[in-house]
């Protein structure tokens, strides 16, 4: 069994199901995609991403607001908190910090990742980050606000294995998508030897970032079997293995579900 440890269902493209969500979850399970994690991305599509998990049994939701969907408003920890009280809400975010997009915001962006951690430790939830080109700043603020009991995951990880051991270290999941099958991401696949597979999740994001051989197509939770595929080979294991330690520390990290 497989889990999507990432993916926004309310995004794929479900054209080749006739609009029919329920079919694209059945695809997914076809392929071995057992479960799937829906991520929330701001206030507005919270109520979509949990009404999502509570109509599929194999699905569960996170709230939160991804650090390129910050208002001028910045989203306080009670409010986190009421979003975070429904049934089948099992982690915080995605949350973190994007200099890449949106440099202009790093305070913004600050603010609203430390608010997101000190949730997460009140609710006793794990946090889903997102960081990129904020290595120091996004370690640095999970050191300063997060709660070692409850974690959380880097997901659709491309930094460095200096971040993800430092993170680690901090008791935090590293997560891969379908970017470690890219022919330009030989460095990221080191990460992925690297790693140790008790502490490795996958996902998607989808709709974005189809692993090879559908890249340039839109992606969608079957396409999860790729990515695991591709860390099987890179760690001499089987797809099997890869399957049962993901599933085993997708449940060991979000517990609730």
């Amino acid at each position: 069994m497989l889990v999507d440890s990432h993916c926004h269902l309310d995004r794929i493209d479900l054209s080749p199901y006739d609009g029919d969500l329920a079919a694209a979850v059945s695809a997914a399970v076809e392929r071995g995609v057992e479960r799937m994690l829906c991520i929330g991305i701001d206030i507005n599509n919270a109520p979509t991403v949990v009404d999502i998990a509570q109509r599929f049994d194999n699905i569960y939701a996170s709230v939160g607001i991804h650090p390129l969907d910050i208002s001028d408003e910045i989203c306080e920890v009670e409010a986190l908190l009421q979003l975070a009280d429904q049934p089948k809400v099992v982690a915080i975010g995605e949350t973190g910090l994007d200099y890449y997009y949106s440099a202009e915001k790093k305070v913004e962006q600050q603010r609203s990742f430390a608010n997101h951690l000190q949730a997460a430790s009140r609710c006793g939830k794990p946090v889903i980050v997102h960081t990129r080109d904020a290595r120091e700043d996004t370690l640095s603020l999970i050191a300063e606000h997060g709660d070692p009991r409850v974690a959380g995951v880097l997901h659709c990880f491309t930094e460095s294995w200096e971040m993800a051991s430092a993170a680690m270290d901090m008791g935090y999941y590293i997560s891969f998508s379908g970017i470690i099958t890219f022919k330009n991401a030989a460095e990221l696949r080191d990460v992925v030897k690297r790693v140790p597979i008790e502490r490795l999740l996958v996902e998607t994001d989808s709709p974005y970032l189809a692993p090879v051989p559908y890249r340039g197509k839109k992606n969608e939770p079957k396409y999860v079997r790729e990515v695991a595929e591709c860390v099987a080979e890179l760690k001499g294991l089987s797809l099997a293995e890869v399957a049962a330690h993901t599933t085993r520390n997708f449940d060991q990290l979000f517990k609730l579900a």
